[in-house]
């Protein structure tokens, strides 16, 4: 089954890794989301280095066929853990050389946790995902299977794509270690009662878009709440998977990194389709990888129903004399 649901996450999200909503996502008419249906598959909950482990354990057996991304034909060592992340939500580059780039540096084996990757050799040819008490899970050569292996030689890389500390979940609740905001960052600005506006304005003035865009993908992704977790495990204000927050190198529970990174992507996106902010939503929402494929905003509910809305609540803004 989480075979199943990984190939659907890799239709439905792009290359991106975006969520769409948070808290549940959008439901489309008649059915689930695809946020719920992806957080029923895996158990629900935070992404965490356990589950990791756990969803790799899933895949022992599996031969080893160099190039190899499907479970159900073979899998090579970075087709593995592509496979892994990909099945919790998370997107996560095609080679080892690039995943030992992503998510944060872990100074070495002593400190490693479970669902750490681990590099091996210069430049990077292999990689696998760390379980504990010096073992990994890894799809080690051809006429191998995935399998749980002693960690034979020192990494040439440690990264930690999970965060450090769990998600606030969307609540509200406050706990032990959760990101201190300044009062300034909660204030108004302009008059429009805009919650984090001098936020949207920096970002927006730097990477050449408008406020009430920035403004208006916070309202639809989290309501303006910066605790804010998705059952597929996006978070923050501006609902950011943990794979795209390791490739954009922001914390998405930090406000000023999370509109930052939000400001830098929706750029891209712009630039990439041609100034269309329809589709640069679609991209937002469902991967730029998914908007390419389907010429347009791809045929998903959740993302046809995001464009609109994001827009509405622009015009709204714009209306209040923000942006």
């Amino acid at each position: 089954m989480i075979a199943d649901i990984a190939m659907r996450v890799q239709e439905l999200r792009g290359q991106l890794g975006l969520s769409a909503t948070a808290t549940t996502g959008t439901a489309s008419a008649g059915g689930t989301s695809f946020a719920s249906s992806l957080a029923d598959a895996v158990g629900g909950g935070a992404v965490t280095g356990d589950r990791v482990v756990s969803t790799a354990r899933r895949y022992l057996g599996v031969p080893y066929v160099y190039g190899g991304t499907n479970p159900a034909t073979g899998l090579d060592c970075s087709g593995l853990v592509q496979r892994v992340y990909q099945d919790l939500g998370i997107e996560l580059p095609r080679t080892a050389a690039q995943q030992a780039k992503v998510g944060q540096p872990v100074a070495g084996l002593d400190q490693a946790r479970p669902g750490d990757l681990l590099a091996f050799n210069a430049p990077v040819n292999h990689i696998a995902i760390y379980i504990g008490d010096g073992k990994m899970i890894a799809a080690p050569h051809s006429g191998e299977v995935v399998k749980v292996q002693k960690v034979y030689q020192t990494p040439s890389a440690i990264r930690r794509i999970v965060p450090d500390r769990p998600p606030v979940m969307a609540s509200g609740a406050a706990s032990a270690g959760a990101v201190v905001r300044p009062a300034a960052l909660q204030g108004t600005a302009g008059g429009a009662d805009v919650p984090y506006a001098s936020l949207f304005q920096t970002a927006a003035a730097k990477y050449g878009l408008s406020p009430s865009l920035l403004a208006a993908v916070a309202k639809v992704e989290s309501s303006y709440n910066p605790d804010a977790v998705s059952r597929a495990g996006a978070r923050g204000l501006m609902q950011i998977m943990p794979g795209t927050a390791a490739g954009l190198n922001v914390d998405p529970s930090d406000p000023v990194q999370a509109v930052d990174g939000a400001a830098r992507l929706l750029a891209s996106n712009l630039k990439q389709f041609d100034g269309s902010l329809s589709l640069a939503l679609a991209a937002y929402n469902a991967g730029a990888g998914a908007v390419r494929k389907y010429g347009g905003i791809p045929p998903y509910a959740e993302t046809r129903a995001y464009v609109p809305k994001v827009q509405a609540a622009m015009a709204q803004l714009k209306a209040r004399g923000f942006g």
